[in-house]
């Protein structure tokens, strides 16, 4: 995933009037030392896999032992990773689930892979860390979370958030009552480049002799042998989630995280469309989503045309929390007047005078003494911060204890996605059924 990296916004209040800042620094707790060695495997040694493998063999007491790949340059890559020429490298991945000396595994495959490799992994009796979106299809992540159940597996989604520092204070902070009950949330994220927009160069000797083309299409429809939908196959519906999947995800598992919800949303109405990027792809390249979870409206944008900065926003009665990049921001709000009504300006003079008079009076209020308002920073650690998520999984292998992003939690934020594409696509708004499983159009249709 392409780094969106904007100056840290300034917060001006409209009104103009004085503030007080406090700024708290959160510090990422360092990993521990673990006497007891974890082997990993991993499956897919891409752009994702390339960073998650180098920052797993980081953390204390991890060795990566065998890496699957269907492009033969990915195996020298794991092998210059990992400093290792002897790495034991595959094209198939069922070699790595059959090593007993391999403890769990790492999957950054295409999403249209997810399923298969989640699955054959429980079965075989492996824990695994999938990166996100958990599924290609609402259909697909119940099969996950059955395979995870049946096998008492750990299964970890790769949405990092929810082992970020800062949306543990959020959290901490929302259910504490900081600001009240949720009434709304706003989440964004925007891009304004190609690379942004999964318009990646293919590896320059990408050939059918050094890829295994026919099985990397999996259930796909079979095309012939095509470089740029291997590179850029998030754009692609047939294999991708697109904005959904790769921008989505994040920003809603953050959300469900820091309001304590496991869930599904009850609705979705989506709008959107391919309004630069016109080079084939079918996803969209703007899209915008208003989620509708028990009553409570999620608003999502997601732009790969215009810039702006990533933000999560949770609106309550009593205040505001807002997290952005390294930034948490809680702006607390009394909900009252602190000024005499300026519908009173509609008053005659002398009434007007006799209501400023005695409204401040009944609200204790000096004149040249003005409250001031203040808000709270919390500057942390990255909000997707991928070491912490690693470790936290490799912590619950070796402990057995749940984790937070689970087959379930997973299985939620991509039903979610799900909801916004297939809202996007039949063009119309969509509801979860949760007895049947399925995304409904609003007429009841499937």
């Amino acid at each position: 995933m392409t780094s969106n990296k904007v100056p840290r916004r300034t917060f001006l209040k409209a009104s103009g009037a004085a503030f007080a800042s406090r700024s708290v620094v959160l510090e990422q707790t360092a990993p521990a030392a673990s006497s007891e060695r974890l082997r990993i495997g991993i499956i897919g040694i891409g752009m994702q896999g390339s960073g998650l493998l180098p920052n797993a063999i980081s953390l204390p007491g991890i060795e990566c032992v065998g890496a699957a790949d269907l492009y033969d340059g990915r195996h020298l890559l794991a092998q210059q990773i990992t400093g290792n020429p002897k790495l034991p490298t595959t094209r198939r991945y069922h070699d790595l689930l059959d090593r007993k000396d391999i403890d769990c595994l790492i999957a950054a495959v295409p999403d249209h892979w997810h399923m298969r490799v989640v699955v054959d992994a429980c079965n075989a009796g492996k824990d695994i860390y999938c990166e996100k979106p958990m599924s290609h299809t609402a259909e697909q992540g119940f099969e996950m979370v059955k395979a995870a159940a049946d096998n008492k597996r750990i299964v970890q989604i790769g949405s990092q958030r929810v082992s970020s520092e800062l949306c543990k204070k959020a959290r901490e902070l929302y259910k504490q009552g900081a600001i009240g009950e949720i009434e709304m949330v706003e989440l964004s994220l925007g891009r304004n480049d190609p690379t942004g927009a999964w318009v990646y160069p293919p590896p320059p000797d990408l050939s059918p002799q050094n890829l295994d083309w026919e099985t990397w299409l999996n259930d796909a429809p079979k095309i012939p042998f095509d470089p740029v939908r291997f590179a850029r196959w998030r754009c692609w519906k047939e294999y991708g989630t697109g904005v959904g999947g790769d921008l989505m995800v994040h920003l809603i598992s953050g959300m469900l995280y820091t309001l304590d919800w496991n869930k599904a949303p009850r609705s979705a109405m989506a709008l959107g469309g391919i309004f630069r990027f016109k080079d084939g792809r079918n996803m969209p390249d703007l899209h915008t989503v208003l989620f509708d979870y028990d009553g409570i409206p999620v608003y999502v944008r997601l732009d790969l045309c215009s810039e702006t900065p990533e933000f999560a926003r949770f609106l309550g009665p009593k205040g505001v929390l807002e997290a952005t990049g390294k930034t948490l921001r809680y702006v607390p709000q009394s909900g009252q007047d602190t000024e005499p009504s300026y519908y009173a300006n509609s008053f005659p003079r002398e009434m007007h005078e006799r209501y400023v008079e005695e409204w401040r009076r009944e609200h204790h209020q000096i004149w040249g003494a003005e409250a001031i308002d203040s808000e709270t920073h919390y500057d942390g650690p990255d909000w997707d911060d991928v070491r912490p998520h690693l470790w936290n999984f490799f912590q619950a292998v070796r402990s057995r204890k749940p984790v937070a992003e689970d087959a379930v939690f997973g299985n939620h934020a991509a039903i979610a996605c799900h909801m916004a594409n297939e809202s996007y696509f039949r063009r119309c708004p969509v509801r979860w059924n949760e007895a049947e499983r399925r995304i409904l159009s609003e007429n009841g249709a499937g």
